[in-house]
């Protein structure tokens, strides 16, 4: 039987971040990648776009559910994005009812970014949200998120490897089972991602592409989710995601016009033809 995951996450009709990232990149890795957007936007939240609708979708998740066990349909692993804090009891109860036997769960908290939360979440949502990274096999935030689940300081710049692995650890004490945090700089040429698996820590590192481009953060945790469906492990996965993001913003940072997003499409064939190696 092929393999089958379930991504969680909103998705932004036009914009080039969330499910309209996940769905193709993971279906690029060959997965059969199934969809359970938390909300439909018009276009993404990013500075550039003067606004959007919303539609929240949270009380369809448990009628999906019913519908799917009804059907009985089933996954082999869930990744799950950016979501509400409502949403989180339903998508706990999702990975606990229609799950294969071993199903893998990898969480990308997305919430914060520079140190603060994303408009829309209160002081509370870390605390939800560590419900969900506890029960994970792989989580996935950046300095800004580890810092907020673990309750340690936030810091930009000036840390040490002690403090990045300090929050790995903890993060692993609260239950998750591998830890990847990314956007991880110790100098200012070098941009990465540290894993832990609860023994070992290991660095990847790609040359800093001096610009923020919307929905890297996305196309990173797709690439890892679809590379451990194919059989990489933790290390390799986190590092044929970075290389990716970068090949992604090679596509586009001459385009100025292309500012909503990266050009993830024209990288694809880099990503198989690395997966195959």
């Amino acid at each position: 039987m092929d393999k089958r995951l379930l991504t969680i996450q909103d998705i932004s009709c036009v914009g080039q971040c969330s499910l309209t990232v996940a769905l193709p990149i993971i279906s690029a890795c060959g997965i059969e990648t199934a969809i359970l957007p938390s909300s439909v936007l018009s276009n993404h939240t990013a500075k550039g776009f003067t606004g959007w609708t919303f539609c929240d979708l949270t009380q369809e998740m448990p009628k999906i559910m019913e519908r799917w066990l009804t059907e009985k349909i089933d996954f082999d692993a869930f990744y799950t994005g950016y979501v509400s804090k409502a949403q989180i009891p339903y998508i706990l109860d999702i990975m606990n009812k229609v799950a294969r036997k071993g199903a893998l769960k990898i969480v990308d908290p997305a919430m914060a970014d520079g140190g603060k939360l994303y408009a829309g979440f209160d002081e509370d949502f870390p605390k939800e949200m560590a419900k969900l990274c506890s029960i994970a096999d792989v989580v996935m935030p950046n300095i800004t998120e580890a810092s907020l689940l673990t309750g340690c300081e936030y810091k930009a710049e000036g840390y040490d490897k002690d403090y990045i692995e300090g929050m790995c650890k903890k993060l692993h004490e609260m239950g998750a089972k591998n830890v990847i945090i990314t956007g991880v700089s110790f100098e200012k040429s070098k941009l990465g991602c540290v894993t832990f698996d609860g023994n070992k820590f290991n660095y990847y590192f790609t040359e800093r592409i001096d610009v923020a481009m919307h929905g890297t953060g996305d196309i990173y945790a797709s690439v890892v989710a679809g590379s451990l469906m194919r059989g990489k492990t933790l290390d390799e996965a986190a590092g044929l995601a970075a290389d990716f993001v970068c090949e992604c913003i090679k596509k586009t940072i001459d385009d100025k016009d292309h500012w909503y997003g990266v050009k993830f499409e024209k990288a694809i064939p880099y990503l198989v033809k690395r997966l195959e190696a």
